[in-house]
């Protein structure tokens, strides 16, 4: 590890490719069963009509189009050099295996500077038939699968309204180390009333069963959301002060393996259709307040963690 804190994912980008890699966001028009009545309707209580789309993409383009527009863009802003195409928007496995292979192989194959996807999705949404195309697919790109832990309390997934369980996100993250993908899990840290101890133990859990990186989100709350209306009924909390979350994340990644990536320490919405906590529109606050905590402290990613990788 360098000399930074924490195994920041750039990084490990650039270790393992020697180049600048960015990922490059796609919307392939995917739903969820949270959202299609498979198992509810109007999906998470925090998610939104736009599945947290980056907002360069335009949905309706074809996922060629949009990985060249997205490849130009990040060429010109931030000197990329190699791209992950980044199925970002919704639940990215929820098709037909068919369906699937055409998109992912359309997106990997629109430029030579593509050298792998990223593939966000529930835990639930992992059968066989899935794993053994991305392993497929491994075995010439790279290729990272995002599962959408969020948490290991079952209380809050019942009221986050996930319809997925505990054991669901272990198992899938066990199926799919099997399958050599490189995988990351997002969390959400602090959710509703869990207590400093639980998101420690989740991390805990996450470097146990071996899980290659994390990407860190608090819960902020979107405009025309479930989510909304409990806030402004003071339902539910969020982390008003920057440094209370950045605090949280500190003891975080100091209890979790020194190996694992950290692709991100907040999450990000802009103003438009923010509600709170209003800093969620920054996004590098978190990230500067960590760096600033951890140097202070003397710490490190894995300082207390004590278990063998």
């Amino acid at each position: 590890m360098s000399n930074f804190p924490y195994r920041k994912a750039s990084a490990f980008f650039k270790d393992k490719f020697n180049a600048r890699v960015y990922r490059v966001a796609v919307d392939a028009g995917f739903t969820c069963p949270n959202r299609d009545g498979t198992l509810a309707r109007g999906g998470c209580i925090f998610c939104d009509e736009e599945g947290s789309r980056a907002s360069y993409v335009n949905p309706k383009a074809p996922i060629k189009e949009q990985v060249l527009d997205g490849i130009g863009k990040l060429k010109s802003s931030y000197g990329a050099e190699k791209f992950i195409v980044y199925f970002q928007s919704y639940s990215n496995t929820y098709a037909p295996i068919e369906k699937l292979r055409l998109l992912y192989f359309e997106a990997l194959s629109s430029h030579p500077d593509v050298i792998g996807i990223s593939i966000s999705t529930r835990p639930d949404l992992l059968p066989e038939s899935v794993l053994d195309l991305l392993e497929e697919i491994s075995k010439k790109y790279f290729v990272m699968l995002e599962i959408g832990v969020q948490t290991f309390n079952y209380k809050s997934l019942i009221k986050a309204r996930r319809f997925h369980t505990v054991s669901d996100s272990i198992d899938a993250i066990l199926r799919a180390k099997k399958r050599g993908l490189h995988v990351v899990a997002h969390m959400i840290l602090g959710l509703f009333d869990e207590i400093n101890i639980e998101t420690i133990e989740g991390g805990r859990i996450l470097s146990v069963l071996g899980v290659d990186g994390v990407k860190i989100h608090h819960l902020y709350v979107i405009k025309d959301t479930p989510l909304e209306g409990l806030y402004r009924r003071n339902r539910v909390k969020v982390y008003e002060n920057p440094m209370d979350f950045a605090n949280l994340v500190v003891r975080f990644l100091e209890n979790i393996s020194p190996s694992m990536v950290i692709h991100r320490v907040q999450g990000f919405a802009p103003k438009r259709r923010l509600v709170a906590p209003l800093w969620t529109s920054n996004k590098h606050i978190i990230s500067n307040l960590v760096e600033k905590i951890m140097r202070e402290k003397g710490t490190y990613q894995g300082k207390f963690y004590r278990y063998n990788d």
